[in-house]
């Protein structure tokens, strides 16, 4: 079995005994079955680029934390990555904060964490590289001589053709894409994005439907849908934290129903019109007030770029304002918190909530739907609103599927969440169940490695022929 090395731009806490977010899960453990390395960044603003990495033994695992510097970590990481890359990719021209010098950071350090991670390699080696930040990466390494099998995954959405050709450097973006092996996408969507670009800029030859020839090399590009571990989040749910069983004992005494939305404080996750829908369900149902309450869990990220400090304003704003409409002494409709709350409340938190609340204005995958999904009571499920943009949404088809543009129909689809019969409702999660437990992290990383080690296995599919979303 070939070892697995992993790089990221934050390199994985190998100690912690539950890993959290969708690159971690399923990853630590199959390093520390087979061996291998995680490489990434070290997490504080105040190294040396491409100084020495502090270097650990865990298990079969090599951590290796690689420094970066202050004008790096602005550049690079708040610069290219997230004020040029993460608005770009979810399709936010207005917000994209293109500079040279950016840019220029981008590749400084893609190229320093090739030289730094090429000590660490073996010949047979798998390489996989994560997400946005790190797209030059394989280039770097090829330069340097690597000849081991390279694959990279995205976990954010890619752009159309004509929303990527407004960077500056699609080119070199693309062209460094092609440099990978395997180049793994969330969605049909995605995969299909890139495909079209490459038949509008770029010289490659087709040789099937997802494996093209560029510079003498074939690269597979294809949808590798991830997915969470949906038995051990059901277990997890199944173990109501005290604080929360309180709460939820208060609901089920006053007869109310919890509407849940979990994610980061992020412009791409759709809240202010989230926000907007719940008050309008009450404006238009006035049966649900003091019936209904919306609880919406947003943590901070990111805050140093102006974005992300304009949102909170907005939400703080909008909450406000409809708590003020709407509010009684003893009920607040929406319940907003701007912390981090552990998954060990979160999992019992979801299986208490009658709906599931997850709009995105776009997103890769959304493993807060699977998650959802995963920690309902079977026989007295909650119901799913998801947005269309979500790449989950290619999968979830039994969720009620909303535009999150469309404040009415969002509004109208809660309120038919609220109010659905329970055999409707078992119907629905049942089917989602079933697919969020068989297309699990397991099988995510099993069909990726599969593709990567150039194996005939396909990418596990979806259990419903792709409809389009848009």
């Amino acid at each position: 079995m070939n070892r697995l090395v992993i790089v990221s731009n934050r390199v994985a806490d190998l100690r912690a005994t539950t890993q959290t977010g969708g690159l971690a899960v399923g990853l630590a453990d199959a390093l520390k079955e087979r061996g291998g390395v995680w490489f990434g960044w070290n997490g504080e603003p105040d190294g040396v680029t491409g100084g020495e990495p502090q270097v650990e033994m865990i298990d079969k695992v090599k951590r290796v934390a690689a420094p970066l510097s202050p004008e790096d970590v602005a550049d690079y990481y708040f610069g290219y990555a997230n004020s040029v890359l993460w608005p770009l990719f979810h399709y936010r021209l207005d917000l994209v904060d293109y500079r040279p010098a950016f840019f220029a950071s981008y590749s400084h350090v893609n190229e320093a964490f090739a030289r730094q991670l090429l000590p660490f390699l073996e010949d047979d080696d798998l390489i996989w590289v994560h997400d946005y930040h790190l797209i030059p990466l394989a280039g770097y390494l090829r330069k340097l001589g690597c000849r081991q099998r390279i694959g990279f995954f995205l976990h954010i959405p890619f752009p159309p053709p004509d929303l990527l050709a407004a960077s500056p450097n699609h080119e070199e973006l693309v062209e460094a894409l092609l440099d990978y092996d395997v180049v793994g996408f969330q969605s049909h969507t995605d995969a299909a994005n890139l495909k079209l670009y490459l038949a509008e800029h770029n010289p490659v030859d087709q040789v099937d439907e997802t494996r093209f020839r560029f510079k003498g090399r074939t690269v597979l590009i294809d949808r590798f849908p991830i997915g969470i571990d949906a038995a051990g989040f059901a277990a997890m749910a199944r173990e109501a934290d005290e604080d929360v069983e309180i709460d939820l004992i208060r609901q089920r005494v006053l007869g109310r129903r919890q509407v849940i939305g979990v994610d980061r404080l992020d412009y791409s996750k759709g809240l202010p019109e989230r926000f907007k829908a719940f008050g309008q369900l009450l404006e238009q149902h006035p049966e649900m007030e003091k019936a209904v309450s919306f609880l919406q869990i947003a943590p901070p990220t990111r805050e140093e770029v102006d974005a992300y400090s304009d949102i909170r304003t907005e939400l703080e704003t909008l909450s406000g304002s409809i708590n003020g409409r709407f509010a009684d002494f003893n009920w607040t409709p929406i319940r907003y918190i701007h912390r981090s709350v552990s998954r060990r409340k979160l999992a019992p938190l979801f299986r208490g909530s009658h709906v599931g609340f997850i709009t995105p204005l776009r997103d890769g995958m959304n493993l807060v739907a699977k998650e959802y999904v995963a920690a309902q009571d079977p026989e007295d499920p909650g119901v799913l609103v998801l947005s269309k943009f979500a790449g989950a949404a290619e999968e979830m088809q039994d969720a009620l599927i909303v535009n999150p543009y469309d404040t009415d129909d969002m509004a109208r689809q809660l309120h038919i969440a609220l109010t659905m019969p329970l055999e409707e409702r078992r119907r629905r999660h049942a089917t989602l169940f079933e697919h969020v437990v068989r297309q699990d992290a397991r099988a995510w990383l099993e069909s990726f490695l599969a593709a990567l080690n150039g194996s005939s296995a396909k990418p596990v599919a979806a259990e419903r022929p792709y409809r389009p979303t848009g």
